[in-house]
């Protein structure tokens, strides 16, 4: 197969092909260590986001716990501490919001603390509107912050009906080869759920990521939402103020994909970056 085909066919974009849909941003500030609060909310605004034409739901990064894995944000955090507030994937909170996906009919992205045996990982879920789990990722980078999680090591995609994606989680983002290795795999969309740094650089950030890339880039923050299409257009983003907002933008999925400097890469040239 020629490259300019294989790029085509890697990012599903034959002439004429187009996916489009409705994105929800939980852009909320969960409560520290409440499960029970923080899953009410996700049941509550992304019931309201459905009823408002969402197709799929973001929630921010460690939305279900809080985010208490961070010891800049919990000083107080331990080992022991962590782990009685984790969830295991097949638990009965994630088992629940498994359930709200599937009665709504959505993709549901969840952001948790998850407990796999006697380790931790900042993780997030994407739930299919089959009451499925179509993928789950573990946060792969972080600033020396979360002592007490281990870090995942692979940048999985999943094909869905709205399109293939890829998803990194805060930190991962300030990486470029992270975004650059789900676009080589054919990523159409990113999903970053967050909870650090967020503003002008941060929008700057994104931006870039979703220009040089050629992809959608979807950013979920307690604080900020951003849209971008692949030519690093910013096309939805929250109204800047305080408080809760639930924030909805239009993803279509079109010939714009792969149509950047990606697809002028030379890898044979690259081997220095591994040294």
């Amino acid at each position: 197969m020629k490259p300019l085909l294989l790029l085509l066919f890697t990012f599903g974009l034959w002439a004429g092909e187009s996916t489009s849909f409705t994105m929800a941003g939980i852009r909320v500030i969960p409560d520290a260590w409440d499960k029970q609060a923080n899953l009410k909310r996700i049941e509550k605004y992304t019931r309201e986001a459905v009823a408002k034409g969402a197709q799929v739901v973001v929630t921010p990064e460690g939305f279900l716990e809080g985010y208490v894995a961070n010891n800049k944000r919990q000083p107080d955090i331990t080992r022991e501490r962590l782990a009685a507030v984790g969830e295991r994937i097949d638990g009965p909170l994630l088992t629940r919001l498994k359930g709200l996906a599937k009665e709504l009919r959505i993709h549901l992205v969840v952001c948790f603390a998850e407990r796999r045996g006697d380790k931790m990982f900042n993780s997030l879920a994407i739930f299919t509107p089959q009451g499925e789990v179509a993928m789950s990722y573990h946060k792969s980078h972080n600033a020396e912050d979360e002592p007490f999680n281990d870090t995942g090591t692979q940048f999985p995609v999943v094909d869905t009906p709205l399109g293939r994606w890829g998803t990194l989680i805060c930190y991962d983002r300030q990486l470029p080869e992270t975004s650059r290795i789900l676009a080589i795999k054919g990523a159409q969309l990113l999903i970053v759920p967050a909870w650090g740094s967020f503003g002008d650089m941060n929008t700057a950030m994104m931006r870039t990521r979703a220009f040089e890339n050629g992809v959608w880039v979807a950013f979920v923050h307690p604080q900020q939402f951003l849209l971008i299409d692949p030519r690093g257009k910013i096309v939805a983003q929250d109204n800047g103020e305080k408080g809760d907002q639930l924030v909805f933008g239009r993803v279509t999925l079109d010939d714009r994909i792969g149509k950047a400097a990606i697809r002028s890469r030379k890898p044979q040239l690259y081997g220095e970056i591994l040294k």
